[in-house]
């Protein structure tokens, strides 16, 4: 028995905390046992089983309509997941995104803990179908305004899920490590101010070493000796992909090898990297 409409919607409401709460017409007509098995279906994207599935039991919220909850203490690995609404025996369906109210996802600050952060972020795939965006962080380096100049980037970031982000923060670094040779870095030193932070990066750094082609630089925080690097990385708000929505202009360095251009941009992770190039980027 299919759930109701063929194309079943869900309407999403998200708290600060990083739970979501999915809202559903209930089936007008739907036999006692499928009823109480109604579920909402998470299954991870390019999963080879079932073991990440995520089930959550639809109950009754009045008016018709049912109701499941996603808490953020529910552990959800990073990566996207499509959600869906099974019902009995039948196959699960997948959902169409309804109304969404994701307030409170808007310059969101998390509180102290240096438990991972979770970050859920429902959107419409391609084929308007409803999918979440999910991360799960500790700690996180959470990138802020980006002012680009000829000269190269002034980032402002936060550290959230550390002890002690000002002791953390004290001598922190940030690297720029480049994708087609690993073993070439070049670093920026962090100003702190409690757990905020900001850094400038040279783009003539950047293009010493550039040959030609594309080369992409990640950033990473780097702390205190014995700590892992942190990605940068900008999740803390209700856009679930940053590459369209926060671009930045390409400037022209006169490298040693070529004119190149450099510009900022937002990976499909939404973590914070540049691009060195020939040409600008394809927008």
């Amino acid at each position: 028995m299919a759930f109701g409409a063929p194309n079943p919607s869900a309407d999403c409401i998200a708290d600060s905390a990083g739970g979501l709460t999915f809202d559903l017409d209930a089936p007008g007509r739907v036999d006692a046992d499928a009823h109480w098995s109604a579920a909402l279906v998470l299954r991870r994207r390019g999963a080879e089983d079932e073991s990440e599935e995520v089930r959550l039991p639809l109950t009754p919220n009045g008016d018709g309509r049912l109701r499941a909850v996603l808490p953020s203490t529910v552990s959800l690995p990073e990566g996207r997941w499509d959600v869906h609404v099974a019902c009995g025996e039948a196959v699960p369906q997948r959902l169409v995104p309804g109304l969404a109210d994701l307030r409170s996802l808007v310059d969101r600050r998390p509180g102290p803990s240096t438990s991972p952060l979770a970050v859920r972020i429902p959107y419409a795939t391609k084929h308007g179908n409803l999918s979440l965006r999910s991360w799960l962080r500790a700690p996180h380096a959470e990138a802020g305004d980006l002012l680009v100049d000829a000269e190269g980037i002034t980032g402002h970031g936060t550290l959230y899920r550390v002890e002690n982000p000002a002791e953390w923060l004290a001598g922190a670094v940030v690297e720029a490590r480049c994708r087609r040779a690993p073993d070439l870095v070049r670093t920026a030193p962090v100003t702190a101010d409690g757990q905020d932070f900001t850094f400038s990066l040279s783009y003539a750094q950047l293009c010493e070493e550039w040959r030609g082609g594309l080369d992409v630089w990640d950033l990473w925080l780097r702390g205190p000796e014995g700590t892992e690097p942190v990605r940068v990385a900008r999740i803390l708000d209700d856009v679930a992909d940053k590459r369209q929505v926060f671009t930045y202009p390409a400037r022209q360095v006169a490298a040693s090898y070529a004119l190149a251009q450099v510009s900022p941009y937002y990976t499909v992770d939404n973590d914070l990297s540049l691009r060195v190039d020939e040409r600008p980027p394809v927008g």
